[in-house]
């Protein structure tokens, strides 16, 4: 991915722990890294098929100075959410905030945080089997798609499925849908569960009947062991409800623990159930 790099633009904001930095403020240096795709942009030389970095420069010159942290790393944090939500084009950034007048007593040259940030693609399964089973989904997808930090793609269509793990209760209805976000895993995760809990979601038994059940299959190729937290989702290979809506949406995606796509997984169960 190529990058367009915009190096110590000078920023008279309002930042730091002090209150005379706060009231009196100071200059701030800050360095961009924006990663896109410019090569249409140099085929037609056309600006509208990259990214104005004077735009950029002054978007975050009035960002910093429109708003007040007392850490360098939220300015940072801060701005950096602020470009790529500003700037669909952009798929990930790099923002170093330097702070020439630190105030340590000591002579420097400067103190920075430097961060990296960038849209995460992600997919989705979704369920419910209880009450109003397609509008507790689709609530969910709109949910996720009006939050600043997430965006739907696409949505695969939803089919009805006998429960999985032994259970009695009704049918399920189930689905998959493709994101880009900026939250971490653990973020996301916490929001999938703020999600659940608004549709009246509770954990009473295992693999027993919800109004919505939200999992994370795959983020970008990451492959995270936390108690809390497994991805890939651990089970997906043995879901024929699962997989049949993501292959839809992503047949070729491949899972990065068993090195097969997710057409194959598919295919494979089928030939096992049949």
């Amino acid at each position: 991915m190529e990058q367009i790099k915009i190096q110590n633009l000078e920023v008279f904001a309002n930042h730091g722990v002090y209150p005379e930095e706060t009231a009196l403020g100071q200059k701030f240096l800050l360095n961009l890294t924006l990663y896109l795709n410019t090569r249409e942009a140099g085929k037609t030389d056309d600006l509208s098929r990259s990214v104005n970095y004077g735009e950029v420069s002054h978007f975050a010159t009035a960002f910093l100075r429109e708003h007040t942290y007392k850490l360098i790393e939220a300015a940072a944090e801060q701005v950096a959410e602020a470009l790529l939500q500003q700037y669909p084009l952009v798929r990930r950034l790099t923002v170093e905030l330097k702070k020439p007048w630190a105030p340590i007593g000591l002579p420097l040259e400067s103190v920075s945080v430097e961060i990296t940030r960038g849209w995460h693609r992600v997919y989705l399964a979704m369920g419910s089997n209880m009450g109003e089973k397609e509008n507790y989904i689709r609530s969910a997808v709109e949910k996720l798609d009006q939050m600043a930090t997430c965006r739907v793609v696409r949505v695969s269509k939803l089919i009805r499925t006998k429960p999985y793990g032994g259970v009695e209760q009704d049918d399920f209805l189930n689905g998959c849908m493709e994101i880009e976000t900026l939250l971490s895993p653990e973020e996301l995760l916490e929001e999938l569960h703020r999600i659940e809990a608004e549709a009246d979601r509770k954990r009473e038994v295992h693999w027993g009947p919800r109004t919505l059940d939200l999992d994370i299959l795959f983020y970008d190729d990451e492959i995270i062991d936390l108690p809390m937290l497994k991805i890939p989702h651990i089970d997906m290979k043995n879901r024929d409800f699962v997989l049949e809506p993501l292959a839809e949406l992503a047949p070729y995606k491949c899972h990065p623990v068993y090195h097969k796509t997710v057409q194959e997984l598919w295919t494979e169960l089928k030939e096992k159930q049949a």
